[in-house]
């Protein structure tokens, strides 16, 4: 028979064991953009999560796990010219 402490450590460290690490990008694009970029990092499911710092600068926090770098920064130079910061 298990107790229920020895279960919920066994669930605990299940969790602990799942947790990954993450990698912090920095980044400054168009102001109006910033929705458009975190819906489009929404889409693929568990790639990024993005952070607004300052709305009026446009400048926002990307964080991701580690070991998809490669892939987040294709995709973000592919969305380059959609994103960037235009200045007057």
């Amino acid at each position: 028979m298990v107790n229920e402490d020895g279960i919920m450590n066994k669930a605990m460290n299940s969790g602990a064991e799942m947790q990954k690490q993450c990698s912090l990008l920095q980044l400054e694009i168009s102001p109006d953009r910033i929705h458009f970029l975190k819906f489009i990092l929404e889409g693929y499911d568990g790639l990024a999560l993005l952070s607004t710092v300052d709305s009026r600068q446009g400048l926002v926090e990307i964080r991701y796990p580690d070991g998809i770098e490669n892939e987040l920064i294709i995709l973000l130079r592919n969305l380059g010219p959609q994103i960037e910061k235009k200045f007057a």
